[in-house]
């Protein structure tokens, strides 16, 4: 690593000249000097520490310093003479005008001169500082290592001096022992005695060598403090170098705080010249804005004066708005008023009408029941029978509505067919064409022959007025044309001798008004059907039928038999032409003279059309005529134009039309002709003066406006002359007033009142076409007072309705006013400054002085400035309002202040001084505090844990009637305030309610305030309390939030308790305590979790114990369940309802209808003979119940879990269950030490502030399906099931939800013994399914599963249970039951008792071998005697010849409650004489498992004596032969005895044993009913001195039985001291037996000696 050059201080700038500080001149050769000892120290060091005779890791980490400090001084030597040769001064300071910034810049100057340390100089100090510690840590080791050595050599003295006392104590023993004689004793000293020897040899061969060790420690020890006091003195250099360093650390800094200064004042020096060139600015700002005011003001004025004539045009116009709004508002009004009375009468019609069908539907429900009952007393099909009715009034009402459909369609055609036949017959009527005008019937007046025309056209009107209806086709221009005619005829049903053909408009100058324009076709008398001779017959043919083609079209024109035009989807119904424009208006003609006017007409049909020119009204013929060429064939959109030519004759308006034909009909053109008129009007009714000071003049104009072509004269009079008519020779002869002289106007009015409103110069004159005149009107105030004139002008022109104005004025003899006489400042705050300025205005021409007065109560709270002041002539003058309530307004205002409403009215009063007259304004304000009350004022949290949060509620209470923005600020990081924060708006006199949330941070006593601030800056403070605690314990989790849980399963969650707390040591980490009490001791601590009893919740475990630096976990489940109580009481009332079923009658007539009309939701069977459903909780219903005798209610308390009614009340409770959420905060005790003994749970000795504090939301939502079987029970209990064995259970659910299910389940333990055998896919609505489920045990246990039921998010909990259990039973006998000795063909009977010692009931099976289905396969093999008597396996021995069981079992099969004992009766009945009856019993249980094996042996003789005992020595089978029994002898002769019969005693003696081998021989009589006689058996055993002389002893060798007796006879053999063991020894002897026979017994005696067997460890 090297270090790197230093950067040159200044580029290109010489070093200063001065020379450096005395203090800081030697520190860059301080540098480089010191590295000299340093380099020693390292040196020394280093070979110090390689030459230590033992190496480890703080040595090498010592030697690896010094290597990395050698590099480092060496690079840093070469670094230096490099740099040498390199080096760079920096520049002096310039010149600075200040000389304060001159001394401190030279100071720095002179401080920067100071070279430090370099870096590799600070690396060598720090490394060199590393490695002495280390060598002190060697020191130290070292000392450790001697002391521990010289510790281990003084224990082995200590041990060897013991070892020494013990070893002579041992020989004093052995030598006391060797007295005595104890051999045993001696050796086992002796052992000790070597023992302790070789310890002592052990011990003294370590003493020399710790000794060696102790020393070789000793002298590295002194070696390295010898060589560690030689560095003292480099020490004390280092400490130097590292105050020279801390000194070079205070320079620098003093550099950086010159520097700072000076950057300050530069600084400062800036700010002054900105300060100055703003000011400047300023100034020259500011003669700007008051040249711009001056501007202002004068533009204002001028602005003043238009705005005033401006506001008064928009204050008329205004006026007459709100006339206009005012009545446009009375007909809205009219209209809903008629609106609400039209929606009231239909709303009643409408009830009416659902009365009505109310009615019908019931009664159509009562027919229904009817019919039903009919239905069902037949037995048939209710649903049928009613689906056929309904179908079959459907087809009826369907059937006659389409009756009265057609009927309505006939009679519509019809109707159309008469009306069409009347039509035609009226058109061939009148097809023939009347003559309009005759030839010898002229009229001499042109007006009698208009008014004769237009008779005829209503005569033509009435009669054909229903065809015109009929077939004329609406459109735009028909119905203009309809508006000419009084009755709204059409154009294409009028009369033929009002039409005309268009002709040469030269002709039509020429001819007179006085004989029609044209002669007719009708006035000459030509024969049409006349064919002249010349004439060829051909075109006599094709004359004639092109005539009677035109006569059909003419029929068909005449008989309005048109064309309809038809494009897809439509029908064309509008007017097939449009006129541009629409209608043709001749204006403001002048008679003799001729206007025209050209106009377009557009075809708009939906295709090819044309038109012809019919005609015009006859009252135009005189003065209009129309020339139209025929365009022929029109596209649609195509247009043609027509000329229309007007010459008056007279000065009067007409009105008519100008009529066309059309291939899909007539239309007409409106044309309207009207005279010149006048159209008079006055811009306003009503001249307002305003206010004017008496002897003042002021004059308001009214103009009078003439927007028609005709000019009048008029004439302006006052109200009193407005009845009377002015002609025109009346307004010529009057001559004008003369408005300058007011005594002049007072020449017209006798009376004595002075006139204050008069006209001006203007009174009458004349008014030309669409001209206007100005009429002025004066108001000269006399007396002060309100004054009004009424006006009117009347025209020359009789059609010219007189207008009339009226003009109004305020007298007033104060020059000045105040536009605003009440000064409302609303509502002001107490303490805040409130201003206004109040305006006062001037009517005189004069300036006057003002003078402002405040009334003496309020003269402290409010002020006028200035003053006095100067008003100027016809100006305003504006004044300064000041109002500062203060606390003290309520004592000082006095009857101006109202203390309970808070109203302030204040008179001011403004002095005219010149005049002495005064004006009066009043201030109103409404004064409020602003202060915001909390309440309480004060909360002491109490204790509060670091992991926890605890909340207070306030109350935030403005007093003021102002809403207010407030906000707590500036709130510690460990409280918060909720909602939004503490902050918002609270509105007048409103209330609000926060929670302060408090948290601490760590364990200490709290005290702090919380500041609620207004928008107006005041402040409210909140002193708070609070101890927080640090508890010893802690939870993972606070909080838990537990996912929505269906109703009867269960959700679970783990958390852990963590016991944090290892250290009492407070400096380094926070440790628990109460505030600032003691830490609590380090140590296991215990918890307990107090959960509430009806709380769905359970912790495991609640108690423990949790040690220091550990955890321990805790599962919290969630189980909602429906209470027992709720259950308790459905199932009282649904018993109490089924118990009373005919109670139902009397009770619908005592209860009101109210609680009649009520049913339980939860209840979905109904009673079937009861129509009511008695309500629960009702007094009412109580009383009833009692009022008919019914049964007791049962009480709630008294119903059991297990009953019908508890378990359906469940039920209905589960299906009506809605869902629910619950908060729970269950408390953990927490308290030091362990949770065992009497501190139990309940019993911890806790500090109560210490709890801990677990919040659980816990959701509860109703299961989409439901389990019916087993009472609803989310549970399988299996109970009790044999290990090995399978049990199935069916388990029905139901889905009650209204939608279709899929169901999904989780998956079981595999290797667990529950097994799901049926699942179910989907569920129906209301449908129910079974699940199968199996439980199958292979060990012995309880089993626990959860089988989840998924649907969808929701999950519901099925717990499996199952308890595996081992059958244990207990046998009365062991495995072999000796039924004994017996008469052949006897009976005999043994119990064996089994006890089922197990939980379970057994089912048992009772098997014996002889009667397996494989015995007599088993017989067939090689029999077993043939084999040695250790492989002999035969277990069923002889049986009876006559084929029968020689043992019986009963009974056979059964079950052993748990606990209960069963007897087996075992009966042994032998048929003949055998010693080697047996049998194998098996006990079966559950038809598998073998319990218990019991061999059963039994003996038969046919004599009642027996003999038993030693080695057998036949085969325990018997032939296949059956030999009888010998007959008995004659009487007088002896019975011949039976052969004699071996038995064999096998005597053992061990050697070297005390002991002498024994046997012994059981010689016995049997008692039995088939005995007659009872005769005693008398036995002898010849016992020789043979017997004796090898060491056989006897005893009891001879004796008489009785029935039913035993008796021993013993054999004892004791070796001989000359008897060889190399042979068994065999000796025999003879016994006799005597009963009803004599049997004689060969009992052979074999004795041996055997060694004996080896010991085992």
């Amino acid at each position: 690593m090297t270090a790197r050059p230093a950067p040159p201080r200044g580029r290109g700038r010489p070093a200063p000249a001065a020379p450096p500080r005395a203090r800081g001149g030697s520190g860059a050769v301080r540098g480089r000097v010191c590295t000299a000892p340093l380099r020693a120290v390292v040196g020394a060091v280093a070979v110090e520490v390689r030459s230590a005779p033992e190496a480890g890791p703080g040595r090498e980490e010592l030697v690896r310093g010094l290597s990395a400090v050698s590099q480092y001084e060496l690079e840093e030597e070469l670094d230096d003479g490099g740099k040498m040769e390199n080096k760079d001064t920096s520049e002096d300071v310039g010149d600075q005008s200040d000389s304060r910034t001159q001394s401190s810049e030279h100071s720095l100057a002179n401080i920067g001169n100071i070279r430090p340390l370099k870096c590799a100089d600070r690396i060598l100090i720090t490394a060199l500082q590393r490695n002495l510690q280390l060598l002190d840590d060697m020191v130290k080791a070292k000392e450790l290592a001697v002391q521990k050595n010289s510790d281990m050599l003084s224990a082995c003295r200590l041990q060897s001096k013991m070892l020494a006392k013990q070893l002579d104590h041992v020989d004093m023993e052995i030598e006391r022992v060797e007295e005595a004689g104890n051999v045993a004793a001696v050796s086992r000293l002796q052992a000790m005695s070597s023992r302790l020897f070789t310890e002592l040899e052990r011990e003294k061969e370590l003493e020399p060598r710790l000794a060696l060790i102790l020393k070789q420690n000793l002298v590295e020890l002194w070696q390295i403090e010898t060589e560690q006091g030689k560095y003292d003195i480099f020490c004390e250099q280092l400490q130097k170098d590292e105050e020279e360093l801390q000194m070079q650390y205070q320079e620098e800094r003093e550099v950086k705080i010159w520097k700072e200064k000076i950057t300050a004042l530069q600084a400062e020096g800036t700010h002054q010249t900105r300060e100055k060139r703003e000011e400047e600015a300023w100034r020259e700002c500011e003669e700007r804005n008051k040249k711009l005011l001056k501007n202002a003001k004068r533009n204002h004025e001028k602005a003043v004066c238009f705005l005033r004539q401006s506001m008064a045009r928009i204050c008329e116009k205004n006026a007459k708005e709100e006339v206009k709004a005012q009545e446009h508002m009375e007909k809205r009004i009219q209209a809903v008023l008629s609106l609400k009375t039209s929606i009231t009468s239909n709303r009643e019609r409408l009830q009416s009408l659902q009365i009505l069908n109310k009615a019908k539907a019931l009664e159509a429900k009562k027919e229904e029941m009817k019919m039903r009952e009919a239905i069902l007393a037949e037995g048939g099909n209710v649903i049928r029978e009613i689906f056929l009715h309904k179908q079959q009034q459907e087809h009826e009402k369907k059937k006659e509505a389409f009756r009265e459909l057609q009927k309505s369609r006939k009679m519509e055609i019809v109707s159309q067919i008469l009306q069409e036949r009347a039509s035609i017959h009226k058109q061939r009527k009148s097809r023939s064409p009347t003559k309009a005008i005759k030839a010898h019937g002229k009229l001499e007046d042109p007006f009698l022959q208009r008014g004769e025309a237009w008779q005829s056209e209503e005569t033509c009107k009435h009669a054909d007025g229903e065809i015109s209806q009929l077939w004329h086709s609406p459109s735009v221009c028909s119905l203009a044309g309809e508006e000419t005619a009084p009755q709204g005829e059409s154009s294409e049903n009028r009369p033929q001798d009002v039409l005309w053909e268009s002709g040469d408009e030269d002709r039509e100058r020429d001819k007179t008004l006085l004989v029609p324009e044209f002669p007719g076709l009708w006035s000459q008398e030509y024969d049409l059907h006349e064919v002249p001779n010349a004439e060829d017959p051909r075109q006599l043919a094709v004359r004639a039928m092109r005539k009677q083609i035109a006569e059909k079209k003419m029929e068909k024109l005449q008989t309005g038999i048109l064309h309809k035009q038809t494009v897809p989807g439509q029908d064309h119904k509008s007017c097939a032409f449009h006129s541009k424009p629409s209608c043709i208006h001749f204006k403001d003609f002048d008679v003799g003279q001729i206007y025209k006017k050209k106009i377009v007409l557009t075809n708009a049909s939906y295709s090819v059309n044309y038109c012809r020119l019919v005609g015009i009204s006859e009252c135009l013929k005189d003065f209009i005529s129309v020339h139209f060429d025929p365009p022929g064939k029109m596209s649609s959109g195509m247009s043609c134009e027509f000329l229309v030519t007007f010459k008056p004759m007279i000065n009067e308006g007409l009105e008519g039309a100008v009529m066309f034909m059309a291939q899909t009909g007539s239309f007409s053109v409106p044309l309207k002709c009207t005279v010149k008129t006048c159209i008079l009007a006055l811009d306003k009714e009503l001249i307002d003066f305003g206010s004017l000071v008496v002897g003042e003049t002021i004059s308001r104009t009214i103009s009078l406006t003439n927007n028609g072509a005709l000019g009048t004269r008029f004439k302006v009079q006052t109200s009193a002359g407005a009845t009377k008519q002015l002609g025109q020779g009346e307004l010529n002869t009057r001559s004008d007033l003369d408005t300058d002289n007011a005594d002049n106007l007072l020449e017209f009015f006798p009376e004595e009142i002075p006139i204050e409103i008069m006209l001006g110069k203007v009174t009458e004159g004349e008014i030309g076409p669409f001209s206007l005149v100005k009429i002025p009107v004066l108001f000269v105030p006399a007396v002060p007072g309100d004054v009004r004139a009424e006006f009117v002008i009347v025209f020359d022109n009789p059609n010219c309705k007189p207008l009339s104005f009226s003009a109004i004025g305020v007298s007033v003899d104060v020059p000045i006013w105040v536009p605003q006489p009440n000064v409302d400042l609303r509502i002001c705050l107490y303490e805040r400054l409130y201003q206004d300025s109040v305006e006062v205005c001037s009517r005189t021409t004069t300036k006057l002085r003002l003078k402002f007065e405040v009334c003496g109560e309020l003269s402290k709270h409010m002020e006028l400035l200035p003053k006095t002041g100067y008003i100027q002539a016809q100006s305003s003058f504006s004044a300064q309002l000041k109002f500062l309530p203060r606390k003290s307004l309520p004592e000082d205002a006095g009857r101006y202040f109202n203390a309970e409403t808070g109203i302030l009215e204040v008179p001011v009063t403004i002095l005219i001084m010149d005049k002495a007259k005064k004006v009066n304004f009043t201030v109103h304000a409404i004064v409020t505090t602003s202060d915001l009350e909390i309440s309480p004022e004060q909360i002491n949290f109490g204790y509060c844990t670091i992991y926890e949060a605890v909340q207070a509620n306030i109350i935030l209470t403005n007093k003021s009637i102002l809403p207010q923005e407030f906000g707590f600020v500036g709130l510690p990081e460990f409280v918060e305030v909720q909602p939004n924060n503490g902050f918002g708006i609270i509105l007048p006199l409103e209330s609000l309610t926060f929670d302060i949330i408090f948290k601490a941070t760590k364990a200490k006593e709290y005290s702090f305030e919380l500041s609620c601030r207004t928008d107006i800056n005041r402040q409210f403070k909140l002193s708070c309390k609070a101890v927080g605690v640090h508890p010893p314990l802690e939870l993972s989790h606070s909080l838990v939030q537990f996912a929505a849980t269906v109703l009867n399963s269960e959700s679970s969650a783990t958390l852990d308790v963590l016991n944090s707390h290892v250290d009492r040591h407070p400096l380094t980490h926070p440790v628990p305590r109460i505030g600032s009490g003691n830490p609590v001791p380090v140590g296991p601590t215990c918890f307990e979790f107090h959960v509430p009893q009806d709380c769905p919740v359970t912790i495991t475990p609640s108690v423990g114990t949790v040690l220091p630096g550990q955890k321990s976990s805790i599962q919290v489940s969630f189980s909602p369940v429906l209470s027992d109580q709720q259950i308790r009481e459905e199932a009282a009332w649904r018993l109490s309802t089924a118990a009373v079923p005919e109670a139902g009658a009397q009770i619908s007539r005592s209860l009101p209808q109210s609680l009649m009309g009520k049913k339980r939701k939860d209840s979905k069977k109904e009673q079937k003979k009861s129509s009511v459903s008695i309500p629960r909780g009702k007094a009412g219903s109580r009383k009833c119940l009692a009022a008919v005798n019914s049964p007791k209610e049962p009480e709630p308390e008294e119903l059991k879990p297990n009953s019908d009614a508890y378990r359906a009340a469940q039920s209905s409770l589960t299906k009506s269950f809605r869902g629910s959420f619950n908060k729970y905060i269950i408390p953990c005790s927490v308290a030091s030490g362990h949770a065992t003994g009497e501190e139990g749970p309940g019993n911890l000795t806790c500090s109560p502030h210490n709890t801990l504090y677990l919040e659980l939301h816990c959701p509860a939502v109703p299961p989409p399906v439901l389990i019916t079987s087993d009472s609803g029970i989310n549970a399988a209990n299996f109970g009790d099931v044999s290990v090995g064995h399978r049990m199935m259970k069916r388990i029905t659910i139901e889905n009650i939800s209204p939608w279709k299910l899929e169901l999904g389940f989780s998956v079981l333990n595999p290797s667990g013994p529950f097994l799901l055998v049926r699942a179910v896919g989907t569920l129906e609505p209301g449908e129910k399914k079974p699940l199968i489920i199996c439980f199958c045990p292979r060990e012995d246990k309880w089993f626990l599963e959860t089988l989840d039921i998924q649907v969808g998010k929701t999950n519901l909990t099925l717990r499996l249970s199952g308890h595996g259990v081992v059958p244990s039973t207990e046998c009365s006998v062991g495995e072999v039951l000796d039924m004994g000795y017996i008469m052949a063909r006897d009976t005999v009977t043994a119990t064996v008792k089994i006890e089922n010692t197990s939980n379970l009931t057994l089912l048992f099976s009772v098997q014996l071998e002889s009667l397996s289905p494989t015995w007599d396969r088993d017989r067939q093999k090689i029999p077993s005697f043939l084999t040695s008597s250790m492989q002999r396996t035969e277990i069923v021995g002889t049986q009876n010849y006559n084929g029968s069981s020689v043992f019986s079992v009963s009974p056979t099969e059964g079950k052993i409650e748990a606990g209960k004992t069963q007897d087996f009766v075992v009966t042994f009945s032998p048929d003949h004489e055998s010693l080697y009856y047996s049998d194998c019993l098996k006990v079966l249980l559950f038809g598998k498992q073998t319990a218990h094996k019991i061999h059963l042996k039994g003996a038969a003789r046919d004599h009642p004596m027996f003999v038993e005992g030693g080695v057998p020595l036949d085969v325990p089978m018997e032939s296949l032969a059956v030999t009888s029994p010998v007959a008995p002898q004659e009487g007088g002769k002896e019975r011949p005895q039976e052969a004699v019969r071996s038995l064999l005693l096998l005597l053992e003696y061990v050697e070297g044993s005390a002991e002498p081998a024994r046997a012994e021989i059981t010689i016995g009589t049997m008692q039995s009913p088939l005995l007659a006689a009872k005769k005693a058996v008398e036995f002898s055993l010849h016992s020789g001195p043979e017997l004796q002389r090898v060491g056989f002893m006897l005893d009891g060798t001879r004796g008489a039985l009785e029935r039913g007796q035993l008796q021993h006879i013993s054999v004892s053999w004791m070796p001989p001291t000359d008897l060889q063991t190399s042979d068994p020894l065999l000796v025999s002897a003879l016994l006799t037996v005597k009963g009803d026979i004599t049997e004689s017994y060969r009992v052979l005696f074999m004795a041996r000696i055997v060694s004996a067997p080896a010991p085992t460890e």
